[in-house]
């Protein structure tokens, strides 16, 4: 299998890479984290990229990218710890509504996400579900005029900022029928909505959002609203693999460089042995995580029970990583790797909330679990 990227996706990567260095870099940051974990300014140049029309079709205004392209952005926004949700607000929001809404409601959403105009973010989690998609108490109930809907989410990404909402809610059954469950797109600004901000560990954003008869527009009907969600959940897997890719890169890379500055006893520390192999475990783990992100990546077009198995075993190896390079590397740093001043801890943050969205470590381990059929291979 060839693992080279395209001319054009290292023109992508180039692209990415030259904004952040240039238009996100760590100052720029701190300002965005102080002002709330979410700017508008910097949402809209990466519009300006053209990088949040990625998964819309090219009849909408859009790119018409796939999986790889995204990988190639989301590990160049990992680099620079960008606070904006790229994965919710492009990718998960435009791939779900260009694969399972109806003509009339991906004209009207569509060309917006593609030109940056509206900030649509996935409100799946609710407080008992952990981590469980199939658990939705939020109904959704169908009048004359349309639906309306009623429930919380929780930790909804800027949720106190974005335009719209993609809500799972249930209009049959009991609270952990999947064949229940629709998805529906629900405006911020419409009657009966309310929401809560506030700033997460990694310095960005998210929100309790509540619905009290709501209006909604119907995105996915009750039997493919389920599997809908699950390809969402999918997406932002893959993304939130490749983005964890990036900031491991950084963060090894910040950690060899003060290994390199740092002296002790007259000499570099990086010249001590034990630091040495250290690094190289470091970078062992790295290079598991990126092997599997590329595998979600390319399994992400696959049918969905190939596609579940094969990103829950991505995750599970993501989150191993992510938790050992962390810890590494901020040991390697000493005290100075916790600082707020200092960008090494902040990679730290960013891969513990990476670890914890869309299913943690032992959450995907049971996925893994449930679907393992006659053998034990990770790669069944």
């Amino acid at each position: 299998m060839d693992f080279n990227f395209s001319d054009d996706q290292e023109m992508l990567r180039d692209s990415v890479r030259k904004w952040v260095d240039k238009g996100y870099d760590f100052e720029k940051r701190r300002g965005v984290v102080k002002a709330g974990g979410f700017s508008r300014d910097a949402w809209g140049e990466l519009a300006g990229l053209g990088l949040t029309g990625l998964y819309v079709p090219e009849e909408h205004g859009g790119m018409g990218f796939g999986p790889v392209d995204a990988m190639v952005v989301m590990e160049e926004l990992g680099r620079g710890l960008v606070l904006e949700p790229f994965a919710q607000g492009a990718l998960i929001a435009g791939g779900v509504i260009a694969g399972y809404a109806p003509e009339a409601v991906k004209a009207q959403w569509l060309p917006k996400i593609a030109s940056g105009d509206a900030l649509v973010v996935l409100a799946q989690q609710e407080r008992a579900a952990r981590y469980k998609l199939h658990h939705v108490t939020t109904s959704a109930r169908q009048d004359g005029k349309g639906w309306t809907i009623t429930g919380d989410k929780s930790i909804v990404p800027a949720g106190d900022k974005a335009d719209a909402f993609i809500v799972p809610a249930r209009v049959s059954g009991a609270a952990d029928d999947a064949k229940g469950i629709a998805l529906f797109i629900v405006e911020r600004s419409a009657t009966g909505v309310s929401t809560k901000g506030y700033p997460t560990v990694d310095g960005a954003r998210a929100a309790e959002v509540k619905f009290s008869n709501a209006g909604a527009t119907l995105l996915a009907a009750a039997g493919t609203g389920f599997a809908a969600l699950e390809h969402a959940i999918d997406i932002g897997i893959a993304a939130s693999c490749a983005e964890a890719v990036g900031v491991m890169d950084k963060l090894l890379a910040a950690t060899v460089e003060y290994l390199n500055t740092r002296k002790q006893f007259g000499v570099p520390i990086a010249s001590f042995q034990a630091l040495r192999h250290r690094t190289a475990d470091v970078k062992m783990q790295l290079e598991l995580a990126r092997s599997m992100s590329y595998y979600a990546s390319l399994k992400l077009n696959d049918s969905p029970e190939a596609r579940r198995r094969a990103l829950a075993q991505a995750k599970v190896q993501l989150g191993n990583s992510m938790r050992f390079v962390g810890q590494q590397c901020i040991q390697m740093h000493g005290g100075i790797g916790v600082t707020d001043e200092y960008i090494a801890g902040h990679y730290f943050k960013r891969l513990t909330a990476l670890e914890m969205s869309y299913g943690d470590t032992m959450h995907q381990l049971g996925e893994v679990s449930a679907r393992m059929q006659d053998t034990a291979g990770v790669f069944a």
